[in-house]
């Protein structure tokens, strides 16, 4: 199955728009992995088995993982995510974008070593440096749109004098995403729970893409709006939540505590679907 053959399978199944991030911080890590040399895979991988029959997505964040040479343990996870949870696609949070050459090998890093299922984009660059991407045939890119942190602004939110309409820069994404680069129905796009109100904006722009939601949980974005704003029935939300489930235990109880937390935020974005 392609990306949103497997994404539109894992949400019925397990009646879910939650991804959980897996973003491993050392110093957060219970105690009784601290000491273990293959720690960032013990833990990711104790939350995915915890947590595998809740989510629509495994989101892993390439960084959290590459600054502390560990880039073994992550290939180590996503064996682990397929043999264990081969159901569940993995959006590989790298956020790449660069040149066309070096886009290539971004995007052999990200579908051939790691063997993701989908990538996060940047489209500074334009649509050379994704392009590359769009050549693994099923394989998914989500393109940062209208992000959850406050920096966003700067550029996000900034009018085009020189495009009809002056829409956006977000805006302008949207539409391009939805539209002409969207060659094979591959594209999607990140919009932060922050901003509800952007959030519905993009889909009136992009209605059938799949967006991929942060901001639920630590970063304080609401699940009910986010989802109100954001789902429609033939646009996929998936709806990321990292360390509010990673660290809601420090003790030995960290996966049943990361379980007991994807439950609690499952059940409040079913919640808020509409009737």
């Amino acid at each position: 199955m392609d990306f949103l053959d497997m994404l539109r399978a894992a949400s019925a199944q397990n009646a879910s728009m939650l991804c959980v991030g897996l973003d491993p911080e050392p110093t957060r890590l219970p105690a009784c992995l601290h000491e273990g040399p293959n720690r960032l895979y013990d833990f990711c991988a104790a939350i995915v088995d915890a947590t595998c029959d809740l989510v629509c997505a495994f989101k892993p964040q390439i960084a959290y993982f590459a600054a502390h040479g560990a880039e073994d343990q992550l290939e180590r996870l996503m064996q682990h995510m397929r043999a264990n949870a081969p159901q569940v696609p993995i959006i590989l949070d790298a956020k790449r974008g660069d040149i066309g050459s070096t886009a290539e090998q971004y995007a052999k890093e990200a579908f051939e070593r790691y063997g993701a299922d989908a990538v996060t984009l940047s489209p500074f660059m334009g649509f050379d440096s994704v392009a590359p991407y769009l050549q693994y045939p099923g394989k998914g890119a989500f393109l940062l749109c209208r992000t959850s942190n406050p920096g966003g602004d700067d550029l996000q939110n900034q009018r085009l004098a020189d495009v009809e309409g002056q829409p956006r820069l977000y805006e302008h994404i949207a539409r391009l995403a939805q539209g002409p680069w969207n060659r094979n129905g591959q594209l999607g796009l990140v919009v932060g729970a922050t901003y509800p109100a952007e959030i519905e904006r993009v889909r009136a722009l992009a209605p059938t893409v799949p967006l991929l939601i942060p901001g639920v949980g630590a970063q304080g974005g609401d699940a009910a709006a986010t989802v109100r704003a954001g789902w429609r029935p033939d646009g996929p939300i998936i709806v990321n939540s990292s360390r509010a489930i990673l660290y809601a235990s420090s003790g030995k109880d960290f996966a049943q505590a990361a379980r007991s937390e994807a439950e609690r935020t499952r059940a409040m974005l079913q919640a808020a679907l509409p009737a």
